[in-house]
């Protein structure tokens, strides 16, 4: 990891089996191609390894999330039909992420694609779109509840898809288990290629709810406001749009980013 060549005498060889048997082949298999930027050498730290082992283990409990909400493969689903603008926003995202992964690999750009594959795993799909589907999940059933789960189910199976080439174990098994029937292995399946699902509207309207849950915990981090107090938001000199905006998702503002209430001053 300090940039040394592995040597017998020196005795810091790095055994790959004692990795796989630690933390599996898919999380090495992960981190070689992370890592792997075009004219550089790998400096190989096990905590890199560990860490991409806890992304297949966050990837295996997003997946389990949706089983247990009940979001099943739905046959013939059309993410273009899609009306909630949440769903519009992640149809949008795994686009512009399959579009990414895509480039990289037909570039040899490695490392590029794992960390796009990566970013769009962890950073959007479970820290953003899980969180802010969880209301409706769990809520009354109903079109907006079924076009959600649809949805949701849609872009684990372009997820696995997409990760496949890096970590081909984790997703081959959750290709199989996450469906009551499969045509073949994920291994023989089309790569993702999506046409239509530009969404700028969805995009700047869920980029505007992340940004402004994100710039509330960072104020509440840096002014070490204790995790359960609730604490009033005013947006100062709001426009309409931004007025209309945060009565819209003031119930998501208000869980999200721990707000006793929301207001307005000119």
């Amino acid at each position: 990891e300090k940039g040394a060549k592995m040597s017998k005498s020196k005795g810091n060889g790095v055994d790959p089996v004692e990795l796989i048997d630690q933390y599996g082949a898919d999380a090495l298999r992960f981190t070689l191609a992370a890592m792997a930027a075009q004219g550089r050498d790998i400096k190989l730290s096990v905590a890199r390894v560990e860490g991409y082992r806890n992304f297949a283990t966050k990837l295996w409990n997003a997946a389990r999330f949706a089983e247990m909400n009940g979001c099943a493969t739905v046959a013939g689903f059309d993410p273009k039909a899609t009306k909630n603008t949440l769903n519009r926003w992640i149809a949008h995202e795994t686009a512009e992420a399959a579009r990414a992964i895509t480039e990289a690999l037909e570039a040899f750009k490695f490392n590029e694609a794992a960390a796009s594959a990566y970013r769009f795993v962890w950073n959007i799909y479970c820290d953003w779109y899980l969180e802010l589907a969880k209301p409706v999940l769990t809520g009354a059933d109903g079109p907006e509840k079924d076009e959600t789960r649809a949805a949701v189910a849609w872009v684990r199976d372009e997820i696995v898809k997409l990760l496949h080439p890096f970590m081909p174990f984790i997703t081959e098994e959750l290709w199989q288990v996450t469906a009551e029937k499969r045509d073949g292995v994920l291994m023989l399946a089309s790569w993702p290629h999506h046409e239509g699902l530009e969404d700028k509207e969805a995009e700047a309207e869920i980029g505007w709810l992340i940004d402004l849950v994100t710039a509330v915990r960072s104020v509440r981090v840096e002014m070490n406001v204790a995790p359960a107090t609730l604490i009033p938001l005013v947006l100062v000199g709001a426009s309409a749009g931004t007025r209309s905006r945060a009565e819209r998702w003031a119930d998501v503002l208000k869980r999200l980013a721990r707000l006793s209430d929301i207001s307005f001053a000119e």
